[in-house]
């Protein structure tokens, strides 16, 4: 089964269950972020990685432009641990991990979360690769994926007992729109998917398509 879907699948189970108000509410919500323009500041192919090191689920530091300098880096954004299609993702990628590591790329996930929540997801998940917090959304910010919820988004997530300011420990209700980056070694940003619905991601086989093809290149 591929990862759309299992999202797809899991949409589609969470419209029934939910029902057509809060369905249309979250659909019209999505629909506002695409035609706000935010897709437009997105970090671009040819763009550098920011320099920026995060802490991962054990607190260590981990330095982005150390690891880009070692290959091909793959830096997949998800919300947090409490969402659902973020968790399928993780674990559609854990799947393919073998064969990042077989083309000798990183893999490595982001999330506004604190440590703590980053290391429940690590381990609700068994994942093998790093799991990063971005601390104050400073690497969102920096490629420009970052929005603030607005007021009805936000009083649904607290009904569904999503703490967002809390989880996140920066006191702010604000997200990373769900985004993929296929860095080439020496730090520059080779592709890139983003998409503010949050309900679909870049299938882990198109990310190896991706790093492969940076193979490719540098072989020419």
């Amino acid at each position: 089964m591929t990862l759309k879907t299992e999202l797809d699948d899991f949409r589609s189970a969470w419209t029934q269950r939910v029902g057509p108000d809060i369905a249309s509410l979250v659909a019209g919500d999505i629909d506002d972020l695409r035609s706000s323009g935010l897709l437009d500041g997105v970090a671009r192919p040819g763009d550098l990685l920011p320099a920026l090191a995060l802490p991962n689920a054990a607190g260590e530091t981990v330095d982005l432009r150390a690891l880009a300098a070692l290959g091909p880096l793959v830096i997949t954004f998800y919300r947090g641990g409490w969402c659902p299609y973020c968790n399928l993702e993780l674990r559609s990628y854990q799947q393919r991990l073998g064969d990042f590591d077989r083309l000798g790329a990183t893999l490595v996930a982001v999330s506004p979360e604190t440590p703590d929540d980053t290391l429940d997801t690590a381990q609700k998940n068994a994942l093998a690769f790093e799991v990063l917090s971005d601390v104050e959304g400073r690497l969102a910010n920096a490629l420009a994926i970052r929005f603030q919820l607005t007021p009805a988004i936000r009083a649904l997530y607290e009904k569904f007992g999503h703490d967002l300011p809390t989880r996140n420990g920066d006191g702010r209700w604000s997200l990373p729109m769900p985004a993929t980056f296929i860095v080439a070694k020496g730090g520059v940003i080779a592709s890139v998917f983003a998409d503010p619905d949050y309900r679909t991601r870049l299938d882990p086989e198109k990310a190896l398509s991706a790093v492969a093809a940076l193979s490719t290149a540098e072989a020419l």
